[in-house]
């Protein structure tokens, strides 16, 4: 089923509290029809949001990077589940990709970050890591198709290369979008809505420019406009 462009994007309602949250998803009204609630939300008490998003007709991606030992993982994966989240994320280590695709259940679907988007290959270096950030992300996204996960979380700069070797089954959302002439704020690789449509992505998760905006609303539905004209 192909997406609507409104569907496409997701907004990141990276809010200090639920009532910030409540009144953008307010704001926004129908030019938004899926939200991710990560960490800042998530700790201030927004997973209780989840539900009430899901039950006014709206989608929610649950981005908290879930990384454990296998038994935690799962159980972690089955309380998101209940909760009605479409998706949530883990970190594309392989033991704890295979514990979240074995626990997902009711329609949830989990996605595999591969490389953060704040990341480059000198902060790979830093960590540990032997090789460049395009090795790291092809390495997990062959991983990650491979266990059987739903979708990946990858830069739009890498969204094509990715796409090559997952095939067109796996989901590709993209953060690290910025409109032509917004600040890039703490993102290394970045990428236009269009361009990365173009680039083979399904989702754009944009937060800073339509929350920051003067008029969140006219923004968001500016860059859905934007992902209307891409050719995908």
């Amino acid at each position: 089923m192909q997406l609507k462009p409104r569907d496409r994007l997701i907004v990141a309602l990276d809010l200090p509290s639920v009532e910030a949250a409540q009144g953008m998803v307010a704001q926004l009204g129908d030019a938004v029809s899926f939200y991710k609630i990560g960490y800042q939300l998530a700790y201030a008490g927004g997973l209780a949001s989840v539900p009430r998003l899901v039950d006014a007709g709206k989608q929610v991606f649950l981005d908290l990077k879930l990384h454990d030992i296998g038994s935690t993982v799962a159980e972690g994966v089955r309380s998101v589940a209940r909760l009605g989240a479409t998706f949530l994320t883990v970190h594309a280590y392989p033991q704890t990709m295979k514990a979240a695709v074995e626990a997902r259940e009711g329609g949830l679907q989990i996605l595999a970050v591969t490389v953060l988007t704040s990341y480059d290959d000198a902060d790979l270096a830093a960590a540990g890591y032997h090789g460049t950030v395009a090795e790291l992300v092809a390495q997990r996204a062959a991983q990650a198709r491979d266990i059987g996960v739903d979708g990946l979380v990858c830069s739009a700069a890498e969204a094509a290369k990715v796409r090559a070797i997952v095939g067109s089954k796996l989901k590709l959302v993209t953060p690290g979008i910025r409109p032509a002439g917004t600040d890039a704020g703490d993102q290394k690789r970045i990428m236009t809505p269009a361009a990365a449509i173009t680039a083979g992505a399904d989702y754009l998760v944009i937060g800073r420019p339509i929350l920051a905006a003067p008029d969140p609303k006219a923004a968001a539905q500016a860059i859905v406009e934007e992902i209307s004209r891409a050719k995908s």
